[in-house]
């Protein structure tokens, strides 16, 4: 048989080469891999998993890859270090409300050009009038659209029927109607007070009425009281008028009826969540709360008999001249919920742009709901859809996914109804800010620290001052940002070359000093990463200090302005903080030195199993503060049914001497104690200095005092408490500077959000981290850093300079 000749070898080759080039699986195809933050995939998440594999079997040449661990969303600083870092996602599933606040610093890209060239040619490209005015606007800052809407959270008022019909002869006794809910907001304080139970104890056993328990806020009746927090032009707070003024009192008249602000907290913190929810089992009768416990009430108590209205408005909305003047446009619900976006500098915004008009069109929603739906099917469970920003959704949605239970029907439709006369959160750079000081306002009037209308120009005062500082920024000058940076490395430079001139000036002989250039050498690692990873850092946030920067817009000079606002606007804040210090260093580090050489002392004796004890009573020392404070909260848990230690209060100490449980971290006057028994729990660490430091004790010391005649107790303050006076000094200085540098249990506690009830845990760390990552004042934070640090470092010298008047060395002569 003849040979093949080269040109039949290099057909054979070209045909086998286009055959595999056919066969290249589609996986193998180079695919664009889009990043989305916000998104997690589980049980409760079986929709977004099969949107996600359905966009990528449309588009085989994209890729999602999601990444949740809180990142975006709530938690600001991943998402602006990743946008300042130019490594942001592609796409993230936002907050609605705090989306003018990253817009305006230019954080997300503005969505209208995209929906300006697609809106004509693509039929998924989302349209303003898809959806519900309200959610739309909430996603839109300055005129410009930064997010697509997804889920609403729009309230409604629930009731438990079976409660009502219970204390039907109660209500009607009060001329109230148990076949119906409250419209009113007298009548829902005349409900609540009739269905609200006290134990004999006089705590709660069961509440009509929570004011803010649900998901209501002083907020909700603003809104349902038509007042706003903020001008027309975005420029002016007015969070004090007679209609929130109003609102305010209504919230303090139904904490009034449950025996006060603190002890509703306390009650609040026994609650648990699932099939132990309040509200099921029936120590809540009434709740304004969002559309998404629809799904929970389904799934955990399909046999609760409850139903729903819109949110009860004020007396005078409702009754006009004397007469019964219901209108449904007279009810309003408050929305919020998330949206996607896409932050600035994004690496694929056309492939994100595309799953987000694939995501939020309806047939990309009702798909979410399909794969949901079948999957909690498989499981046995109801499904109840939540309430969405578009409106041919919802309607779709309901026709198609009505819950079989007339009930359920009827709470969902209520719901989906109230859409149409929805409030939201003003758009608003300082939104943040404006929550926060809305929540300390409701505090303090509920609290009866300060009168209604007194807690709403405080907390607009504050508002205001931040507005008045934005829309005149103008009045100083910007910096390039290279100079701080510059500044931190000349400041490196310097200690490098300060540190070898101390270095070459020693007068060393030969061996010395080729032992001195190897000491060096191994200290190099440690003294470059100080110079360049620490020193200069602190050089730059100096700099910084005089600045007024949010990181993500160009740094303004202001001088010494930030230090002047230190001791002038935000005095009340600081004050709070530092006096809490003083509060937890002036009993928190006594007692806790005291509990540590108490423990020392009593392992200090030559028994059986002296390891084993010493082991046990070292371990907490080891337990992650994370961990341990999470123990805690449970173990302080205020309800004696749930937690521990008042569990055990309540059988002792309630029973003998009648004295009331405790409310700790949820009550102003327990939360600061709480923060030191917390501390406490870690006195081991400190027990291994006071045991190391008595084994160091000569005998002898203790024997000529013995043929002197002295007591344990006098040998105790003689000879044990002057030997270990270096280690009651260096434990002390370490204790001052850890109180004020209290952090990480504070955030556990409060999850980041406020600092306790009424500020009671705000600490100077933690103010120092809301300011710089909560309301992007880099410049402040960097003031109060440098202003801590300052404090520490006096009291550390001032410590110093006493400590030769009752500090006692070995060595001394």
């Amino acid at each position: 048989m003849a040979k093949p000749n080269s040109f039949t070898w290099a057909k054979s080759l070209l045909v086998v080469a286009l055959w595999a080039s056919v066969q290249v699986p589609a996986s193998a195809v180079e695919r664009t891999t889009i990043v989305v933050w916000g998104l997690s995939l589980g049980a409760d998440t079986k929709g977004d998993e099969a949107v996600i594999h359905e966009f990528e079997r449309v588009h085989p040449e994209i890729r999602v890859r999601l990444l949740s661990m809180g990142a975006g969303r709530m938690n600001p600083q991943k998402l602006m270090t990743a946008i300042v870092g130019k490594v942001p996602p592609d796409m993230i599933n936002q907050d609605r409300f705090t989306i003018s606040d990253w817009a305006s610093r230019g954080a997300f890209r503005p969505l209208d050009d995209l929906i300006a060239r697609d809106e004509k040619t693509d039929p998924l490209c989302p349209r303003k009038e898809q959806y519900y005015p309200a959610a739309w606007e909430e996603a839109t800052f300055m005129g410009r659209l930064y997010g697509i809407p997804t889920g609403t959270d729009d309230r409604s008022l629930f009731y438990n029927k079976t409660i009502f019909r219970q204390r039907a002869a109660d209500l009607k006794a009060a001329g109230l109607d148990p076949k119906r809910p409250p419209r009113t907001w007298s009548e829902l304080l005349a409900y609540s007070k009739v269905l609200t139970e006290f134990n004999k104890d006089g705590s709660l056993k069961r509440a009509g009425f929570l004011p803010n328990y649900g998901n209501s806020w002083l907020y909700m009746y603003a809104f349902l009281n038509n007042a706003s927090f903020m001008s027309a032009d975005g420029r002016t707070c007015t969070f004090y008028s007679p209609a929130s003024e109003e609102a305010l009192k209504f919230m303090v008249q139904g904490y009034d009826l449950v025996g006060g602000y603190e002890e509703a907290k306390k009650f609040e913190t026994g609650f648990q969540g699932s099939e132990n929810d309040p509200f099921m089992i029936g120590k809540v009768a009434m709740k304004i709360d969002g559309d998404w416990i629809i799904y929970s009430l389904s799934r955990f108590a399909p046999q609760l008999d409850f139903a729903n209205g819109p949110p009860p408005i004020p007396d005078d909305r409702y009754f006009h001249r004397g007469k019964f003047a219901h209108d449904p446009e007279q009810f309003v619900t408050w929305i919020g919920g998330f949206s996607y976006c896409i932050p600035k500098g994004a690496h694929h915004v056309e492939e994100a742009w595309k799953f987000i008009k694939f995501a939020t069109s309806t047939e990309g929603r009702l798909l979410n709901m399909r794969a949901q739906r079948d999957f909690d099917r498989k499981r046995g469970r109801v499904f109840i859809t939540r309430v969405q920003g578009s409106i041919e959704t919802n309607r779709r949605m309901y026709n198609e996914f009505k819950p079989p239970d007339a009930k359920f029907a009827a709470v969902l439709k209520q719901c989906i109804d109230l859409m149409d006369h929805a409030r939201i959160r003003p758009t608003t750079f300082v939104g943040q800010l404006l929550w926060d000081e809305h929540v300390r306002a409701m505090e303090n009037a509920c609290l009866k620290k300060m009168s209604p209308k007194a807690a709403l120009l405080a907390a607009q005062e504050k508002v205001q001052r931040e507005l008045d500082e934005e829309f005149q920024k103008e009045r100083f000058s910007t910096i390039d940002l290279r100079i701080p940076s510059a500044v931190g490395l000349i400041g490196a430079i310097l200690g490098g070359i300060l540190l070898y001139a101390g270095y070459k000036k020693k007068n060393l002989g030969k061996l010395s000093r080729h032992e001195a250039r190897w000491s060096y050498l191994f200290l190099a690692p440690w003294v470059i990463g100080f110079f360049v990873f620490t020193l200069g850092p602190m050089l730059a946030s100096l700099f910084f200090s005089f600045t007024q920067y949010n990181v993500l817009s160009p740094a303004r000079w202001v001088g010494p302005k930030n230090y002047v606002d230190l001791v002038t606007y935000d005095k009340e804040n600081v004050l709070k903080a530092f006096s809490n210090v003083l509060y937890i260093a002036g009993i928190g580090v006594p007692l806790g030195l005291i509990t540590s050489l108490a423990v020392a002392m009593l392992l200090n004796s030559a028994v059986r199993g002296m390891r084993f004890y010493r082991t046990l009573f070292y371990m907490p020392a080891i337990v992650p503060s994370v961990a341990s404070v999470v123990l805690w909260m449970w173990i302080l848990t205020p309800d004696p049914g749930k937690g521990l230690l008042n569990s055990i209060w309540q059988s002792t100490l309630s029973q003998w001497l009648g004295a009331p449980v405790p409310g700790w971290l949820q009550v102003e006057s327990w939360a600061k104690p709480s923060l030191i028994l917390m501390g406490l729990w870690g006195a081991g660490s400190g027990m291994i200095l006071w045991l190391a430091g008595l084994k160091g004790v000569p005998t002898t010391l203790y024997e000529a005092a013995s043929i002197d005649g002295a007591s344990p107790n006098q040998q105790f303050w003689s000879v044990t408490l002057p030997q270990l006076s270096p280690i009651v000094f260096f434990n002390t200085v370490m204790g001052f500077i850890g109180s004020l540098q209290t952090f990480d249990s504070i955030y556990v506690v409060t999850q980041g959000l406020g600092a306790g009830p009424s500020d009671s845990l705000l600490m100077p760390v933690y103010h120092l981290f809301t300011n710089g990552f909560n309301y992007f004042k880099m410049g402040y934070a960097s003031a109060l850093a440098w202003v801590i640090f300052i404090i520490i470092l006096a009291l550390t010298l001032f410590q110093f300079k006493l400590a030769p008047r009752w500090v006692h060395y070995e060595a001394e002569k």
